[in-house]
């Protein structure tokens, strides 16, 4: 179990680390490119490019094994259905990227910094995360 703290630690120090080196957590170079019809900044492309290329391997590699590195069992998604729930988040998410010009990981990251809008991003994603859990429960309660 605290190998299992520890590690958690290390990544997230790491993935913190790789975020502020690469521009994540300034919310103009974000916007910077996704502005692609004005001074457009290519380079996030690349940033992302490359954690596919990681993730795809990662998951290749982990769809072949039965427990983590560290013993636990693998907990991979095993959803394919293209949902009304996933459209809605996905729009959510890229409406909340267009116009903060944060994404989840980055904004935390941006808050240990003391951004002062990445306050209120932080709040707002956390109120949104509150109303789909009272919603999901709600709809449970129905059926």
């Amino acid at each position: 179990m605290k190998n299992r703290y520890i590690s958690a630690l290390i990544v997230g120090v790491i993935f913190s680390i790789g975020i502020i080196l690469s521009g994540m957590v300034n919310p103009q170079k974000v916007l910077a490119f996704l502005d692609i019809t004005g001074d457009w900044d290519p380079s996030l492309g690349l940033v992302m490019a490359g954690a596919v290329a990681v993730g795809v391997f990662a998951f290749a590699l982990a769809g072949r094994r039965k427990t983590s590195l560290l013993g636990e069992p693998m907990r991979l998604p095993t959803a394919t259905q293209i949902d009304p729930a996933l459209i809605i988040g996905s729009l959510g998410f890229g409406v909340g990227w267009g116009l903060a010009g944060f994404c989840p990981g980055p904004a935390i990251v941006a808050l240990g910094a003391g951004q002062a809008k990445a306050l209120v991003f932080v709040i707002s994603m956390a109120a949104g995360m509150g109303i789909f859990e009272w919603q999901r429960q709600r709809a449970g309660r129905k059926a």
